[in-house]
């Protein structure tokens, strides 16, 4: 979207007037560009906040066109997308280097989404567990329970995003499931339970309350639908109660 289209888009989610509860919250993740006028847009609004969509994975230095956590804190940036699939695919992000991200994060005082998922050939293959958590254990397993806390875990089942094929609602209460059990086998349930574990499957408004229900979804990552206002606006109040 353009600067206006977006600034657009913003002004009819919120003008939607949803009353989110305590337990409720929803993030813009916008590109760098529009995160200044997005924090605008939410600055009064309580329940909203603002994400970036990526940050570099070093902390400074002469890399032209990255831009840094620091970058990202110093306008007030409190959420930040990490390992998005495209990021994974497209530039050959690996759990290393994502691992640094995190880390950069953290410092900064800013809340790492940390995505994570298979392709189809892991699926076909029926390795999307162990893939998952290689995916974890590589890219946040280091940190303390402390640090694991604050992060917020998305999974992309990648074979299910815009290949005509579709998750099933088992299929993704098994994968949230196992990653819960994952977590809790490094830093034990209560630990495991607090943290918060969305589903980024293709999250529309008319599967958005079915995938919300299963008990180990605590929200969406949500794609395309997001750019449709009255689709967006759907799926936010589809959310727990």
């Amino acid at each position: 979207m353009t600067y206006q289209q977006g600034e657009k888009l913003l002004d009819e989610i919120l003008q939607s007037n949803i009353q989110l509860e305590n337990h409720q919250k929803v993030i813009f993740a916008v590109p760098f560009p529009y995160l200044i006028m997005a924090m605008s847009e939410v600055a009064d609004e309580g329940r909203y906040e603002v994400a970036a969509q990526n940050c570099s994975d070093k902390k400074s230095g002469a890399f032209t066109g990255e831009v840094s956590a620091e970058m990202l804190q110093s306008i007030g940036i409190k959420y930040c997308v990490i390992g998005h699939s495209e990021r994974r695919e497209y530039f050959l992000e690996n759990n290393r280097i994502l691992a640094e991200k995190v880390n950069l994060c953290l410092q900064n005082n800013i809340i790492p989404i940390f995505c994570c998922g298979e392709s189809l050939r892991v699926r076909e293959e029926n390795n999307q567990d162990r893939f998952v958590q290689q995916q974890l254990e590589e890219s946040i397993f280091h940190l303390s329970a402390e640090q694991i806390a604050k992060i917020i875990i998305a999974y992309e089942p990648i074979w299910a995003i815009g290949t005509g094929r579709t998750a099933t609602t088992e299929q993704a209460q098994e994968m949230q499931m196992h990653l819960r059990s994952v977590l809790a086998g490094k830093y034990g349930k209560a630990v495991a339970d607090e943290i918060p574990i969305l589903y980024g499957g293709s999250v529309k408004a008319n599967n958005a309350a079915e995938l919300f229900a299963c008990p180990d979804v605590d929200g969406g990552l949500v794609g395309g639908a997001s750019l449709v206002a009255r689709d967006f606006i759907e799926i936010i109040k589809a959310l727990k109660k």
